[in-house]
């Protein structure tokens, strides 16, 4: 999770819940969820750091959009305490498809000079905040992969600026809706640190990688996507098995 949070902004953190619920055992999608979001948002700083030595994040963009995402992410994490566990997880299995078909967009990645931001530039930066905010909340995702491509939309900015970027609100989203989650007991405080302390590894080889491998960008998306998608359809079919069999 955290080496693709670095190389890419996205795509690791989707694939938390999963990884809590089927590999490590985690049994109520609601505490996976609140133990992910905690584990995204340590992990996503973490990257920040690094980007933000590279040179790689637009400060400005990044406080706008997060700014106005927390208060989305705050009602989105509430909403989503309130909906029943194993009907979240086949909304989430359907984000999951539609977040690896996001992620091979073309991408900016031409040259870009910091610009100071005007109205329109701001607008567009909460709209996008404020929706890409409630989704993460509501499903527990650092929401990268959604965040990356608003930041450009809104300001034109290139993908590795974008990624950079991104982190602060990743990060402030994940913070908001474990702090709703964690209100009513449903984080696994141990499982979380062991997954930040995994994360913060792979975070820092990932923004390493990032700066190298930035030619091989859409190669590690489509990898990244194709992992994605293969355990939404899993999760799908998974979920509505185990609803005709009830």
């Amino acid at each position: 999770m955290g080496f693709s949070l670095g190389v890419i902004g996205g795509g690791g953190s989707i694939l938390a819940v999963p990884l809590l619920l089927y590999f490590v055992g985690v049994t109520d999608p609601h505490i996976a969820i609140g133990t992910s979001a905690l584990a995204v948002s340590i992990n996503a700083f973490v990257n920040l750091a690094g980007h933000w030595r590279a040179g790689t994040v637009h400060w400005p963009s990044a406080a706008v959009f997060a700014a106005v995402g927390v208060v989305g992410a705050t009602l989105g994490s509430t909403a989503g305490k309130a909906l029943d566990g194993k009907k979240l997880l086949l909304v989430f299995a359907v984000v999951m498809i539609a977040a690896a078909i996001a992620m091979l967009r073309p991408r900016s990645t031409g040259a870009w000079q910091p610009r100071a931001l005007d109205r329109r530039r701001v607008i567009r930066l909460a709209e996008f905040g404020g929706a890409t905010g409630f989704a993460s909340g509501f499903f527990g995702i650092g929401g990268g992969f959604l965040i990356v491509p608003g930041i450009v939309l809104a300001t034109g900015m290139p993908i590795l600026n974008a990624i950079g970027s991104s982190l602060f609100s990743v990060a402030v989203f994940g913070l908001a809706t474990a702090a709703n989650y964690a209100a009513s007991g449903l984080v696994a405080w141990t499982v979380a640190g062991e997954f930040i302390a995994g994360g913060a590894i792979g975070g820092v080889l990932g923004t390493r990688a990032a700066m190298i491998l930035a030619p091989k960008k859409r190669l590690l998306a489509w990898v990244f996507a194709g992992v994605v998608s293969s355990v939404g359809a899993y999760m799908l079919v998974s979920g509505i098995t185990a609803m005709l069999a009830a």
